[in-house]
């Protein structure tokens, strides 16, 4: 899996909701409960995501932080990137210090097994003796990781099941049977290893396999891990980020939610939010509003790994994360039968009847109301500074994956750069990752991008905080 993409490396509904709620019941996700969940990320933490070209080229962290700093204003926290495409679990016990724990952690996971269970297309009792011989090598390793991990108390620890191969798809790519099987056998050592030492673990491997195979009965093409089986497109990034709120018990923690009646001058219910100055008659609603939460923004441009491009909010189709992570409800009852205009800061927004309103409004849902705008802002800043933070793990996916075999880690000479064009010439992934590397292998470059993530966040945070809104509710004429 070189880089993000390649396998080839020297040195790529309603019924549904009903399932996945069947499946949540039913225990498929994780076989311990204690082991699956996750404590939540908390003030001040730095949180450190480790992994292999899943998480190198991957929004699901990013996705994670988003819901972070639109829900929690005031928790101020940070995420790093240190995935590295093609990675195996020794690749990452040798970059443990200067990748992961350089970034000074409170928290840190890790995922891995994807290229640990390697490419080879193999049948019968060939395939079954080669994955169980790469399993073992992984292991390995990951007795090496779990070691250094124990030297470091300060830091929460959290394994990631990985995400994974799909096998089942009927796209043309033809898949490896028996791969994902074996990247499970990592998954259950994961668990075990957290369980015993006390971290955090989450299976992303069983879900996200069961949505796949639950979407192939009415499209036998589709997949969330993309035309190579392997990266998850952004739909797939935002399963996972689904996934890891709801095992870290985020479930249910309403944007806002606003009750109110005609008959009442005080709110039936102000839920995460702020109610005052409330007028109310029988046409007419009005009040200020300030939540203390925004609305989870989601991009509805395809994008991420591969083809099919798929967007982050496709994946609202597969996952119940609006009902239990995004709920802003406005609900007024006893409204005179009619229609009713939504005005928020004099700004049009929509028209309802009574009924509607007072079986409630989501207004998480309703893009051009100022919080979702606000929210707008902040998911595309968010998205700037992980442009910006993958231009550095491109750089450090240079040395760690191409330069290191050589004893070329951090030589960033002109001998180095010519060496890299050379090689570009015959690796497709490298040319194309080159240029990139001739900019970031100066230190002031670097320190730049730097400076600007730290500028990005601090602006992320000084604007995610919700304003009040005046709201008004009149009969339309």
């Amino acid at each position: 899996m070189l880089n993000q993409f390649s396998v080839n490396s020297i040195f790529t509904s309603g019924l549904m909701k009903k399932f996945f709620c069947a499946l949540l019941m039913s225990g498929v996700f994780a076989c311990n409960a204690g082991a699956q969940s996750i404590q939540p990320f908390k003030q001040g933490d730095r949180v450190v995501f480790m992994g292999n070209s899943i998480t190198d080229g991957g929004h699901y962290h990013s996705y994670i932080w988003l819901y972070y700093i639109t829900h929690f204003p005031n928790r101020r926290m940070e995420v790093f990137n240190a995935g590295i495409g093609g990675d195996i679990a020794r690749q990452m016990y040798e970059r443990l210090d200067g990748d992961a724990f350089a970034k000074k952690p409170t928290v840190m996971t890790l995922t891995f097994g994807m290229n640990d269970t390697g490419y080879q297309n193999l049948k019968g009792p060939q395939a079954d003796s080669a994955y169980k011989a790469k399993v073992n090598e992984a292991l390995k390793s990951f007795g090496l990781i779990t070691g250094k991990l124990k030297q470091h108390p300060e830091i929460r620890k959290i394994m990631i099941g990985s995400s994974p191969y799909d096998e089942t798809s009927k796209i043309k790519t033809t898949p490896l049977m028996g791969k994902n099987a074996a990247m499970l056998r990592i998954v259950v050592e994961q668990k075990s290893t957290a369980i015993s030492n006390g971290w955090n673990f989450i299976d992303l491997n069983t879900p996200m396999t069961a949505i796949n195979q639950s979407q192939q009965q009415k499209d036998s093409t589709f997949t969330m891990e993309g035309n190579d089986r392997i990266h998850p497109t952004n739909d797939g990034q935002m399963v996972m980020a689904y996934l890891f709120l709801k095992a870290q018990g985020l479930a249910g923690k309403k944007v806002s939610e606003v009750a109110l009646a005609v008959n009442s001058k005080q709110p039936l219910i102000a839920d995460n939010c702020k109610i005052s100055l409330l007028s109310v008659t029988k046409n007419a609603v009005k009040f200020n509003y300030l939540a203390n939460s925004l609305p989870y923004p989601t991009d509805t441009i395809p994008g991420g790994f591969g083809k099919p491009a798929r967007s982050q909010a496709d994946a609202l189709k597969l996952i119940s994360f609006t009902d239990e992570f995004n709920q802003e409800l406005l609900l007024v009852k006893g409204l005179t039968a009619g229609n009713y205009t939504l005005k928020i800061d004099g700004k049009v927004i929509g028209n309802w009847s009574a009924d509607e309103y007072a079986a409630g409004i989501n207004m998480a849902l309703l893009k051009n109301t100022p919080q979702y705008q606000q929210a707008l802002a902040i998911m595309h800043i968010n998205e700037e500074r992980w442009e910006i933070e993958r231009r550095l793990r491109e750089y450090y996916w240079i040395h760690y994956s191409i330069l290191k075999p050589k004893g070329l880690l951090f030589n960033d000479g002109d001998a180095t750069v010519d060496s890299l064009q050379k090689y570009a010439r015959k690796d497709f992934f490298v040319a194309v990752t080159v240029p990139t590397y001739q900019k970031a292998r100066f230190k002031s470059v670097r320190d730049a991008w730097a400076q600007e993530i730290v500028l990005l966040t601090n602006q992320l945070y000084a604007i995610n905080k919700p304003v009040t809104h005046r709201i008004e509710i009149t009969q339309s004429k």
